[in-house]
């Protein structure tokens, strides 16, 4: 956990300027939209059975509570901010593991399904591509959206990875243990560019995960630095070339929390710069 709060000042390490908000907390009511009203009460009164903290990973204390809907928040600000500017970022979120029932693999609630929903529902976009870019399969997100036509799921990730039992995004990408960057970038372009091109969406929601990187130590995937970067630069340059504004999150990166920091780090540079590359 200790790496959100070093992204700062890795990101100062870079020489990367940043314009920082603070977000607001997320209703409940939009957490109830997503997810069993039975669950978010528990999370809110930092009352989690013990079966579903085990699967969370973490116990759900009232910070954790309080945390979740601040990542949510944050990630529909930068929705938000992405729609009037083009670009903007959560410095957390990519909880995607959560799933309509409740949490799952560090996942507390579903900040982009969250965000996606309530974007949806209060108009300020009539379709959004949530792109999943983790080592993981988006399975929670899958299966919040599952049959919806105005937010799309693609997740690209290691095919034996977690989780071991796979939700069905509308298009999945699965990798072979060892992919490296030419392999990845390959089979993400095109199915990338068809579902832009497909469904027109105002928005693409990014989970950027970091874990893709052959070091990881979750990870069983084996891009480099370089790679992740060039991800970033594909990301941006497609969603721009389609008209859709660009709001990233976090997502997984399990290394020392100063290195997993870092690689944050430079890839929300790596996206910012692309992004202003194309004018």
């Amino acid at each position: 956990m200790s790496k959100y709060a070093l992204l700062p000042g890795a990101l100062d390490a870079l020489g990367q300027a940043v314009e920082r908000f603070d977000p607001p907390l997320m209703p409940a009511e939009w957490l109830n939209a997503v997810h069993d009203p039975a669950y978010v009460a528990a999370v809110l009164a930092a009352a989690v059975p013990a079966e579903i903290e085990r699967r969370i990973g973490l116990p759900v204390t009232a910070a954790v509570a309080h945390r979740t809907r601040l990542v949510a928040g944050g990630t529909h600000a930068a929705a938000l901010h992405a729609l009037a500017h083009g670009w903007a970022a959560n410095g957390a979120g990519g909880s995607h593991h959560a799933g309509p029932d409740g949490g799952a693999g560090y996942c507390v609630t579903n900040d982009l399904a969250i965000a996606a929903h309530r974007l949806v529902r209060e108009g300020a976009v009539a379709r959004v591509l949530i792109v999943d870019c983790d080592v993981h399969q988006g399975d929670g997100t899958a299966r919040i959206m599952a049959g919806r036509d105005d937010i799309i799921t693609l997740s690209i990730h290691a095919a034996k990875n977690f989780p071991v039992r796979k939700a069905r995004s509308h298009v999945d990408i699965e990798l072979p243990d060892g992919t490296g960057d030419a392999e990845y970038l390959a089979a993400l372009e095109p199915e990338l560019l068809a579902l832009l091109a497909r469904h027109r969406p105002q928005l693409l929601l990014y989970q950027a995960g970091v874990d893709p990187h052959g070091e990881d130590r979750l990870g069983r995937l084996a891009l480099t630095d370089a790679g992740l970067a060039a991800r970033e630069a594909l990301v941006a340059r497609a969603c721009h070339g389609a008209g859709a504004a660009l709001a990233v999150t976090l997502g997984g990166g399990y290394a020392d929390p100063p290195v997993a920091a870092a690689r944050h780090a430079a890839v929300l540079a790596a996206s910012w710069q692309a992004w202003c590359a194309l004018g």
